[in-house]
């Protein structure tokens, strides 16, 4: 199977380690992305910036704009809200959050092994009021909920 990193330019695989890559440059069909090499279909923030700007400078109806930039008319308002209140950097996209359950400590998975092996509690809840008493810290039940399970099916 061909790589598919391998047909992307340099530029294109920066703007996706970077998370800014358009996942749809075709739907852009304004004619400065066409005609200029200046302006990247490929760049989010650029385009986003370039709706926005047909807009507020050139009079453009916000449905002729989400269409011509490949954005819906809530895609456009959600990035002008966006610009309003962060500038250029509120149309960047935002990064993901945590991948794993950032509070669970091997010293929390630790104390929730002995708890479920005692029997000293009967439920997430109960035990994530235990663990904010004993280590100063706020868990969710359910974020106990998925570590549970985790934790029994590491020992299958």
């Amino acid at each position: 199977m061909a790589d598919a990193n391998k047909d992307m330019d340099p530029k294109e695989d920066i703007l996706k380690k970077q998370g800014t890559l358009n996942p749809h440059p075709e739907t852009v069909t304004d004619e400065l992305f066409a005609n200029h090499d200046f302006f990247d279909p490929h760049d989010i923030a650029q385009v986003k910036y370039e709706m926005l700007r047909r807009v507020c400078k050139d009079g453009w109806s916000i449905v002729q704009a989400a269409r011509t930039f490949g954005f819906s008319r809530v895609a456009f308002y959600r990035a002008k809200t966006a610009f309003e209140k962060a500038g250029l950097p509120g149309l960047l996209p935002l990064r993901p959050g945590p991948r794993r359950p950032h509070k669970l400590s091997p010293e929390i998975l630790l104390y929730i092994k002995e708890s479920l092996a005692d029997k000293t509690v009967t439920s997430s809840k109960e035990l994530s009021k235990k663990i904010e008493q004993q280590f100063k810290i706020s868990i969710h039940p359910r974020t106990l909920e998925r570590a549970i399970a985790r934790l029994k099916k590491k020992r299958q």
